[in-house]
């Protein structure tokens, strides 16, 4: 998830649907510093009426709020606020901050009728603020370096331990109840974001922090280094809050959120943001991003060309390439396909490529590939599932993809549904459905995980790209 650069200062940047906001891409997350915040007089917005303005107060980050490949605005929080001002006839006026303390500092003032920035729900808030609904269930974690030695895996283990966490935060208030009931324990609240501080914790200039499960959970697969000592809560919940007098906009937040069209809301944001996101693996995360420094600025431009030649996302491509062959360029399976894209050979001939181990000319030939798979499809299929069908059909064939999504229909699901297609597809290994089909056996669970693994690396590698230099840079 790619983030972007904003000006310093307590005023960031003020977004609305109408006017799409063009930024900066840079390092994945090399998050922005804390920030001044400045005397306001306090006002009091009224509850918008339809066709009215919503003002949210957000914080640029990767559950939260951020910029895509296509300077679009995305994130988990912006989604979900998005969908709730659609089914009230609102449109949202996004500002964003640098900190948490500076998102409630601004409802605190009176300039915003919501806050939506990953804030946990805490008594402390619940004083200043009038609480809305809630849709993402965390703990907190301490988080340290997988190479600190001894580790602390009980509480009474992290006195001595060098604890800095985001500055008025939910884990600040966490430390806290624990330095009252522990001798030894001590913390500093630091004005950077959560994963700033993360950041600082795998490049071992601190020992550990303190970071939501869910942020841990994209973070960690950017920074493999990172371990969770232990959990520190449980049954916490991440949700709205709003000014004292917006009670009536509570009360709305909260009915929507609770009903059919919020829950579903709530689960297309877990699906799209989060469920792709496997277990963590140590070994293939630490391997990816050391093949990112090492490998990927080798092929980076190819990828970008076919990029332009094909309309395939360059970060998909690298992904796809990645999960193939690690980007070894001369690559060869024991089945015989080959390459950086591990073409078979009755592919490479029908794309034109004469020589599979040549990199340009297989990447190329894959991003046609992939591209005629996309193309292939029907053209009522929405995006993203077209692509990730796109891609079950790169790894299985299009006649099993054909095969599963006339299963689908068969079963009452929804062929053009991914979510649908993931229990579907399967069934192509299962003895009583196979014998059935046009195409027969296939290891149909195997695209579910190839799917997965593509989108998880793709993430890291969007992220990672705008720092690497091209070949003939």
């Amino acid at each position: 998830m790619p983030f972007f650069s904003l000006p310093r200062g307590r005023d960031i940047r003020r977004i609305s649907r109408s006017r799409p906001l063009t930024a900066t891409l840079l390092l994945p997350l090399l998050m922005l510093l804390g920030c001044e915040q400045s005397e306001s007089p306090v006002t009091q917005l009224e509850p918008p009426e339809p066709g009215g303005t919503l003002k949210v107060a957000t914080r640029n980050s990767a559950t939260t709020y951020y910029l895509d490949r296509d300077e679009t605005p995305a994130g988990p929080e912006h989604d979900l606020v998005e969908s709730f001002a659609d089914a009230h006839d609102l449109q949202v006026e996004w500002t964003l901050f640098e900190s948490t303390s500076a998102v409630l500092q601004a409802l605190k003032d009176g300039d915003f009728q919501l806050a939506a920035a990953g804030l946990t729900h805490l008594p402390s808030r619940d004083e200043h603020f009038q609480r809305g609904p809630t849709h993402t269930d965390i703990v907190e974690q301490l988080v340290c370096h997988r190479d600190m030695r001894p580790m602390p895996r009980q509480v009474e283990e992290m006195a001595g331990v060098d604890i800095r966490v985001t500055a008025d935060s939910s884990y600040a208030v966490k430390l806290q109840s624990l330095v009252n009931q522990h001798t030894g324990i001590a913390f500093e609240e630091d004005p950077r974001t959560t994963e700033m501080l993360l950041t600082e914790v795998a490049e071992k200039r601190i020992d550990c922090t303190l970071a939501d499960s869910n942020i841990v959970r994209v973070v960690r697969r950017h920074f493999p280094h990172l371990e969770v000592a232990m959990n520190l809560t449980s049954g916490d919940r991440l949700g709205w809050y709003l000014p004292p007098d917006q009670q009536a906009l509570a009360e709305m937040a909260d009915e929507w959120m609770e009903s059919t069209e919020g829950q579903d809301s709530i689960a297309e944001v877990k699906q799209h943001y989060y469920a792709y996101i496997g277990e963590f693996d140590f070994v293939d995360l630490r391997a990816l991003n050391r093949r990112i420094d090492e490998r990927l600025p080798n092929f980076l431009d190819i990828f970008l060309k076919a990029e332009e030649e094909t309309g395939m996302p360059a970060d998909l491509l690298a992904a796809l390439a990645y999960q193939e062959s690690h980007w070894d360029p001369q690559a060869v399976s024991p089945t015989g396909v080959r390459g950086i894209m591990m073409l078979t050979q009755n592919t490479a001939e029908s794309l034109g490529v004469d020589n599979r181990l040549n990199p340009a000319a297989a990447i190329d030939g894959g991003a046609r590939y992939l591209a005629d798979r996309h193309e292939r499809l029907p053209g009522t299929l929405p995006e993203p599932d077209r692509t990730y069908l796109a891609l079950a059909s790169y790894n299985i064939g299009r006649g099993h993809v054909l095969d599963a999504r006339k299963l689908a229909r068969e079963l009452g699901k929804d062929p053009n549904s991914w979510e649908d297609m993931k229990e579907v597809l399967p069934l192509k290994a299962d003895k009583r459905y196979y014998p059935q089909t046009r195409y027969g056996y296939a290891r149909g669970y195997e695209p579910v995980h190839y799917v997965q693994r593509i989108r998880n690396y793709q993430d890291i590698i969007s992220a990672a790209m705008v720092r690497l230099p091209l070949e003939d840079g």
